[in-house]
């Protein structure tokens, strides 16, 4: 790793504090370019499919030209572009699959332990033949302790393919089906300090999601009195600032998080595998 990013010793393993700090500084060097693109990911958002394809693929060229960097193999954003773009369904039918993944682990997690819940309540409510305050108590205890473990169950899930945008956009010979196996691969044991990482850069960002909020409401309550007569093409206006204000604060966070995907994908690659990493040839 380059002296700017990384840690002294390349097979050092990187703490969470210098994989934020690794990703704050690549973000601060191309904090230009990595805005633009993201701004337009947003942009694609409104074109339905391909858009969204196209957001998928754009935010993941974020994640491939930091790794470049990390790896000394800098690539300009023509070429990291032209080669996301080569993939672009793949990323669309990597959307989906997680999609469909997602929905797996929320309701399958979930289903899982709301049955082990009622069958606690009946057996709990049966011992106290369903009548002591302590008996409901007890049956409140284990609901809220199953709760909290269907989210964290979920959650360690939903970790373990953190990084599926990732391998796509860098790799070679990586589809959608094999991208979300190698975020799978690279993830295993390391799923608690991911999701310190990503609380702690959740963290850093929750200032510019304040301001968003304090802007968006500034602007209803201009516009408010005008909104309150039924004038259309004020609510109209009301609700484009407030989506270019969306659109722009989240070209500035998305960036982030996805140079903080490329630190720990690198990361993650150098302790599984070493610094044997090499990007594909290209001419830049």
């Amino acid at each position: 790793m380059s002296g700017d990013f990384g840690s002294p010793s390349p097979m050092q393993p990187l703490s969470v504090g210098n994989v934020v700090s690794a990703g704050i500084r690549l973000y601060r060097s191309h904090l230009k370019e990595y805005f633009l693109l993201a701004l337009r990911a947003y942009l694609w958002i409104l074109v339905p499919i391909y858009g969204w394809a196209k957001f998928y693929a754009l935010t993941a060229l974020i994640s491939r030209l930091a790794f470049g960097d990390l790896v000394d193999q800098p690539e300009s954003i023509a070429a990291g572009e032209s080669f996301v773009n080569s993939r672009l369904w793949q990323f669309l039918m990597t959307m989906l699959l997680m999609l469909i993944v997602a929905m797996g682990v929320v309701f399958g997690v979930g289903f899982v332990f709301v049955l082990i819940g009622v069958l606690a309540a009946v057996v709990v409510g049966g011992i106290a033949q369903q009548t002591s305050p302590a008996a409901a108590f007890l049956v409140g205890l284990i609901a809220l302790v199953l709760g909290l473990a269907a989210f964290v169950g979920i959650l360690w899930l939903l970790t373990r393919f953190y990084l599926v945008d990732v391998p796509l956009a860098i790799e070679d010979n990586v589809d959608a089906t094999s991208t979300i196996g190698r975020s799978w691969e690279l993830t295993q044991g390391y799923v608690w300090r991911i999701l310190l990482i990503g609380f702690v850069a959740f963290l850093i960002t929750i200032p510019i999601q304040i301001l968003l909020q304090i802007l968006s409401t500034i602007i209803q309550l201009i516009f408010m009195p005008l909104m309150q007569q039924g004038n259309s093409a004020v609510s109209v206006l009301v609700f484009l600032l407030i989506l270019g204000l969306s659109f722009a604060s989240g070209a500035v966070i998305v960036p982030f998080w996805q140079t903080i995907k490329a630190v720990i994908y690198y990361d993650l690659r150098s302790r599984r595998e070493g610094l044997g990493l090499k990007l594909r040839d290209r001419d830049i």
